[in-house]
């Protein structure tokens, strides 16, 4: 792309980035995508569930791609951030689920037993234990994870050597899970490459995914993002790599 930096980065900053749309990155990012096929498998739950939830639906676009003909006669997704949550709403509600507003780290404002499915693509926080109570006896919790160690290469291009955390690692989400007293069925890691082909695409995606580099903006990081785009022009892009979990658990039946 033979575009100026100053060109790149004041259209990546100009950009929207609500929702869980980054089709702006087509051509720009190339994300190599899990095997298994998250939102096929989502239909196929919701298709065979009785009531379901949708945790951290982000603008609900992952869950109205797993087609309203799979959709539960009760459908109810969660989101906590207010232009995600709007998004969610119009994209959903046609669709006949509905959206509760409501923040990530509060609990959930449902009922015991209430659901005999719980989803989630690519929550930032998973609290076990409220699944645990939502869920129905026999009740399942299938989602999509940010596994740990995902875009390691990149926090520290910008923020320099930092100590790796841990509790995104699958085994410790395995572990986490049991500990609420939930059953593990599947717990899969996969290891991806995420390609950048210019500093602008860098830009809009430590925009939209903020907990890359939690403190990030064009101002603080203007001449590590020069040095990036001059890194970008020389080896022709930047390579970081990622790591998704498709993790499955089961409540136990009542005895």
């Amino acid at each position: 792309m033979n575009r100026s930096f100053d060109d790149l980065v004041t259209e990546a900053a100009a950009a929207p980035v609500d929702g869980w749309d980054f089709s702006w990155l087509a051509g720009r990012a190339t994300e190599q995508r899990p095997s298994w096929g998250y939102q096929r498998l989502l239909g196929e739950r919701l298709a065979a569930a009785g009531a379901a939830l949708d945790v951290q639906t982000g603008g609900g676009e992952v869950l109205a791609g797993a087609g309203a003909a799979n959709f539960p006669r009760t459908l109810v997704a969660t989101e906590g951030w207010a232009p995600n949550a709007a998004r969610a709403t119009r994209l959903l509600h046609p669709l006949g689920a509905v959206l509760v507003a409501s923040p990530e780290d509060a609990p959930l404002p449902f009922a015991d037993g209430a659901f005999d499915l719980v989803t989630s693509r690519h929550p930032a926080r998973v609290d076990f234990p409220e699944i645990a109570r939502v869920l129905a006896p026999g009740g399942t919790y299938f989602a999509q994870h940010v596994g740990g160690r995902t875009n390691v290469e990149l926090s520290a291009f910008f923020l320099g050597p930092f100590p790796v955390p841990t509790d995104r690692e699958h085994e410790v989400e395995a572990a986490r899970a049991r500990a609420a007293g939930l059953e593990v069925v599947e717990c899969r890691n996969e290891r991806l490459r995420l390609e950048f082909s210019d500093v602008g695409a860098v830009v809009w995606f430590l925009r939209r995914v903020i907990w890359t580099v939690p403190d990030f903006s064009v101002d603080r990081y203007r001449e590590r993002l020069r040095e990036l785009h001059e890194l970008i022009g020389r080896e022709g892009g930047f390579t970081s790599s990622m790591s998704r979990t498709l993790f499955e658990a089961r409540k136990p039946a009542a005895s």
